[in-house]
C-alpha cells in the first residue's frame, strides 16, 4: 500500500491474490486510512467484483468507481468521514 507524496489516493495492488484475501486486505487498508481518504484497489480475482462493493457498503464507505478490464478489476473507495458524536443535553 502506498500514498503519493501530496497525500493523494492510496494504491493497493492485490493482483494474483484469491478470495478472500483481496477483501480482507482491502478491509485492513480502509481501517488504516484517515476519514475521507481515498483508496484505489487493483486485483485479478473475479469474486472481488462482488465482495469489495459489499464490504464498502457494509462499512458505510463510498465506492467512487469500479472498472473491469480483460485482466484486472479496479475500485476507487472513499472512506466515510467519521461522525461527530452528539452529546445529549442535560
Amino acid at each position: 500500500m502506498n500514498t503519493d507524496e501530496a497525500g493523494g489516493p492510496t494504491h493497493l495492488d492485490l493482483s494474483g491474490l484469491k478470495c478472500p484475501l483481496p477483501t480482507l486486505r482491502t478491509r485492513k487498508a480502509l481501517r488504516l486510512l484517515p476519514p475521507g481518504g481515498v483508496l484505489t484497489v487493483i486485483c485479478t480475482d473475479p469474486m472481488a467484483a462482488i465482495d469489495i462493493p459489499n464490504l464498502v457498503r457494509e462499512a458505510g464507505d463510498a465506492l467512487l468507481s469500479q472498472e473491469r478490464s480483460a485482466t484486472h478489476l479496479s475500485f476507487t473507495i472513499r472512506k466515510a468521514v467519521a461522525e461527530i458524536p452528539q452529546v445529549p443535553p442535560h
